[in-house]
């Protein structure tokens, strides 16, 4: 998925003071592309923190609970680019197509992974399909680490067996959990699952202790390690732990648990570009408008998605008027 904000806002992260015990991260609302367009729950990048491991966005959607009118009820994003980071899709309801100037076409249903990495660059589109309505689910980014930031594009989907630990039923879509391995590719050690649990259910996750994670609540207010994590609220738990508690209260919990590595290197995001300072977002920028948005080179970096006309595309917002700066782990 695309940030579709008209202005989006650089996001600065400055060494942050070690995490003790669970920390609280609320949602945002981010209207994209205007009044009537979808709603997302932005939970990460934030001014608290702006990266878990190398998790570097966090964007939620659709749900029983979302408002009207006005809401977004469908999903239609057109061709937008990325460079410099994966782009992950998990689905709790709804269908979507994934399709890209790598030749991808591939349909999107809850509990199935689309992994899409850019590395030098692509464009992708995403689109609700005519039965699907109302898509339902978590769009995430990774930053690429400098080591592996130019690769070729290229596009995975995986769909993950179901496991059970504990009470919980877990979904591994990214890295290794609990015995559980997803086959899609991370370029810096990382996991991601959806965790359920019934009511009154815990589990006892061991985890990495290299790894800081984060749990986005879908439904229920489950604790994580005592502490209550709010619906549509991302709770961070510093590296240190091997092991996770998680429990619900009487209601039934879905989540996502997403951990990593601390990336450990310095970045600037903007928009859907990720880079290494001001200079290259604003080639990015000025590569995508050129050869794409107007036309000039289809076999540009960003390559072209067959089918999509000349002028669809999504133009990039205008640059602020100031340097964008780099940013390290944290804030």
């Amino acid at each position: 998925m695309s940030n579709l904000e008209t202005e989006p806002a650089e996001v600065v992260c400055d060494e942050v003071p070690e995490t003790r015990g669970v920390e609280i991260l609320e949602p945002r609302d981010v209207p994209l592309g205007g009044p009537r367009a979808m709603h997302v729950r932005r939970t990460l990048p934030q001014r608290a923190r702006s990266l878990i491991g190398a998790w570097c966005f966090a964007d939620s959607y659709g749900g029983d609970d979302v408002p009207e009118p006005g809401d977004g009820r469908t999903m239609n994003v057109p061709p937008h680019p990325h460079t410099g980071l994966q782009t992950v899709s998990w689905l709790y309801a709804g269908e979507i197509e994934h399709r890209d100037s790598v030749g991808s076409r591939e349909l999107i249903r809850p509990g199935q992974v689309n992994l899409m990495t850019a590395g030098a660059g692509i464009q992708h589109s995403e689109e609700s399909t005519p039965g699907s309505t109302r898509p339902h689910g978590v769009q995430l980014w990774t930053a690429l680490p400098d080591a592996h930031r130019h690769v070729a594009p290229f596009f995975e989907h995986h769909v993950p067996a179901p496991i059970a630990v504990g009470d919980a039923t877990l979904r591994v879509f990214v890295g290794s959990l609990h015995g559980a391995s997803s086959t899609v590719t991370a370029f810096s050690p990382l996991v991601a699952a959806q965790l359920d649990l019934p009511p009154g259910g815990r589990v006892d996750l061991d985890v990495a202790p290299s790894f800081e994670h984060g749990l986005l609540v879908d439904s229920g207010a489950p604790t994580l390690d005592g502490v209550t994590v709010p619906r549509h609220h991302l709770a961070f738990a510093a590296a240190g732990p091997s092991t996770l508690a998680i429990a619900a209260g009487d209601q039934p919990v879905r989540a996502l648990l997403i951990g990593g590595v601390p990336l450990g290197e310095s970045i600037v995001m903007w928009w859907n570009f990720v880079g290494r300072s001001h200079e290259e977002i604003v080639a990015f920028r000025e590569r995508w408008q050129r050869d794409v948005v107007q036309g000039v080179d289809r076999g540009g970096a960003f390559g072209w998605i067959d089918g999509w006309d000349p002028g669809t595309p999504l133009a990039a917002p205008e640059l602020p008027n100031v340097r964008l700066r780099a940013r390290d782990q944290g804030r």
